[in-house]
């Protein structure tokens, strides 16, 4: 069952939606659930189906069909995403998978003490920035296995790495900074200005 708070919150989620059509809810609605629980179980799936007045195999549409729906419990202290896709193979995602396994993490599993999970997923949408994994909520960008290690030894140590681009660049802007378009010139001829 929701908590109050979250009870509260569904209820108003369901009401931007013209009336008859609260199913459209289902996705916000399902993700408050796996903040709630943590992950989306079937006791999650039936009450949002209740909630919604949805039959239960069309909420499990849905939750299976997204791969952002935990349905099993993952770490409690990591959920950690590797991109697999093209450009993060490319560019080294197999060093990344290299360092996890380093550190004792096997592919699809949850640690025996229940902190953390790897997982390989399709892309998580930062191709420029590759390889990159999505590790809880945050992306950590341009990884190696030197960095992917430090990030997995801070995680271990309690700690909370900073995410972005794990080299010195500004969010997807070129490596080294701006190669193009650094400076105005004035132009002669019109109002617009030039850009050299």
């Amino acid at each position: 069952a929701f908590t109050k708070e979250n009870q509260a919150w569904a209820e108003k989620k369901m009401a931007e939606y013209p009336p008859g059509r609260q199913q459209s809810a289902v996705i916000p609605v399902l993700f408050r659930a796996q903040e709630q629980q943590g992950w989306v179980s079937r006791a999650a799936i039936e009450a949002v189906g209740k909630l919604l007045d949805m039959p239960y195999i069309r909420v499990l549409e849905v939750a299976t069909f997204y791969t952002q729906f935990l349905l099993q419990p993952v770490g409690t202290r990591a959920h950690i995403q590797v991109c697999g896709t093209t450009p993060c193979m490319l560019r080294g995602s197999d060093d990344v998978m290299a360092a996890c396994k380093n550190h004792g993490l096997q592919k699809g599993k949850t640690t025996p003490d229940g902190l953390f999970t790897l997982t390989e997923v399709e892309c998580l949408g930062a191709c420029a920035n590759a390889p990159m994994v999505q590790i809880n909520d945050d992306n950590y960008e341009d990884l190696d296995f030197d960095s992917m290690s430090r990030i997995l030894a801070a995680l271990a140590n309690g700690e909370t790495p900073k995410p972005g681009p794990q080299i010195e660049r500004q969010t997807s802007c070129p490596e080294g900074g701006p190669t193009t378009l650094k400076e105005m010139v004035s132009a002669n001829h019109d109002y617009r200005g030039q850009w050299k």
